[in-house]
């Protein structure tokens, strides 16, 4: 009876667990500026990469992180700046925001696809 028992209580938490994983960051992504971005695992973080427009190919962002919350850095491909980063995943939507010395921060919402 203990090994049925903490069978069907494994079971249930294994269950309790994915009902409230948060969405991944993992996937393609449309940007503010309409192009697409693949977020892929590289190594123990997430490399962010564009996959159309002008600067297709180039990697824009590395974020480590679990769960919804993500941190690292973000590139403006045009400026060709770098900076601190976070990413926060709500169902289909992808809230990037960058900033210069924690202060000065611009946020964009990407679409999941």
């Amino acid at each position: 009876m203990i090994r049925k028992t903490g069978l069907v209580a494994a079971t249930l938490l294994a269950f309790a667990g994915s009902a409230w994983a948060a969405e991944p960051i993992e996937g393609s992504w449309k940007t503010a500026s309409g192009e697409t971005a693949a977020i892929a695992k590289c190594g123990s973080a997430f490399c962010v990469t564009l996959k159309t427009g002008k600067h297709s190919g180039k990697q824009i962002g590395k974020m480590s992180g679990t769960g919804a919350e993500y941190q690292g850095e973000i590139t403006d491909p045009e400026a060709d700046k770098t900076y601190s980063g976070s990413g926060s995943v709500s169902g289909n939507a992808l809230k990037m925001k960058g900033c210069v010395m924690s202060v000065f921060c611009k946020t964009q919402t990407w679409t999941r696809l």
